[in-house]
């Protein structure tokens, strides 16, 4: 995969483009977008807008009152922001801007913003989210080749491991989207000038995780393991998941290094590991994520070749580090960030 990422930052970096028209250049296989004229279809097939379409999209009634508020709601999303997910939402949240601005009234705003509702509700709910990309009405696929250098990062295992490697990805996926839209609108020229930042994003990606695979993780140290380490829930997992499908991929990153640490020491016989939420919720509730996320990151440890003895609990709210006094929720959700933790206990060897 190593010798596979190197190749594509190779290619993308001396990709340039013949001296043909725009469309040719563009790759366009989609046949009602190809034939324009008198004869030019005007059915479902070259996008018109049907009562499918209508009813989903229909709602979103004023696109800069929705993009505000869906905006807010995606910056008060706990997690890192460079994170696939997160990005790609910001991305298209970004493209129905531009869109919006740019008086496009063909529906692209609307799909745009869609795809930035579905994945921001995704992530508060903690549901699975698909990072496989949707067939839109106004879009035409543009530029196979990139699509193909699309695929080959995002199956390649190095981005999981690297977040900073997943947004320009995003980026780039959302950005070809738009491109299809131009493309689809007949505006082969306006679709043409994306693709130098298309090409430049891929390149990051592919540069990044080449970084992240090459740069090795920091063990804990051998001499003198530490007694105690605190892993903040919101960088472990989604906001309120607990299974192992909820672990982000820092989470899984910070994991990872915790499991080489203890593949280099002797030191460590036994762990403990502790889970914690915040005051929100009910106790019931509390209880049974702090125990969740407990178990499932010794599972991952156990999964992974850490064979000592591992004892688990959840503890719920108990143990609060800090206490909050804000009235506006996300404002509260914030303080109260650093309660959300799991802990990590290394029982020493007898010497």
């Amino acid at each position: 995969m190593k010798l596979q990422l190197t190749m594509l930052v190779c290619a993308l970096a001396l990709s340039g483009c013949a001296d043909h028209a725009a469309r040719e250049r563009l790759g366009i296989e989609d046949a009602t977008v190809l034939k324009t004229g008198p004869g030019a279809p005007q059915d479902d097939a070259a996008g018109a807008a049907n009562g499918q379409w209508v009813g989903t999209y229909a709602p979103i009634a004023s696109s800069r009152t929705v993009l505000a508020s869906l905006q807010q709601r995606l910056d008060q999303l706990p997690g890192d922001k460079t994170g696939y997910f997160q990005a790609k939402a910001q991305c298209w949240l970004d493209a129905a801007r531009q869109t919006s601005q740019a008086n496009d009234q063909w529906g692209f705003t609307e799909e745009a913003i869609g795809q930035a509702a579905m994945i921001t509700i995704g992530l508060e709910n903690g549901t699975p989210l698909s990072a496989a990309n949707p067939a839109l009405r106004t879009v035409s696929t543009v530029r196979p080749d990139l699509w193909k250098i699309v695929n080959t990062i995002k199956s390649d295992p190095a981005i999981a491991r690297c977040p900073v490697a997943q947004q320009p990805l995003a980026c780039a996926e959302v950005e070809l989207m738009q491109a299809g839209h131009d493309a689809w609108r007949r505006s082969f020229s306006a679709a043409e000038k994306r693709l130098p930042e298309i090409q430049d994003n891929l390149r990051k990606s592919a540069e990044t995780a080449l970084q992240c695979t090459q740069a090795k993780p920091e063990p804990l140290p051998a001499a003198q393991p530490p007694k105690k380490i605190t892993l903040k829930a919101d960088s472990l997992f989604r906001f309120a998941g607990g299974n192992e499908a909820a672990i982000l991929p820092q989470g899984k990153q910070r994991l990872d290094t915790v499991v080489a640490g203890l593949k280099q020491t002797q030191a460590i016989a036994e762990l403990r590991i502790t889970g914690f939420t915040d005051l929100l919720g009910s106790d019931a509730y509390n209880q049974r994520l702090s125990l969740q996320r407990a178990q499932t990151v010794s599972q991952y440890l156990r999964t992974r070749g850490v064979n000592l003895p591992i004892a688990v609990r959840g503890e719920g709210d108990a143990n609060q580090l800090v206490t909050c006094k804000q009235t506006r929720r996300d404002e509260l959700v914030r303080c109260l960030a650093p309660n959300r933790r799991v802990e990590i206990e290394f029982l020493r060897a007898a010497p």
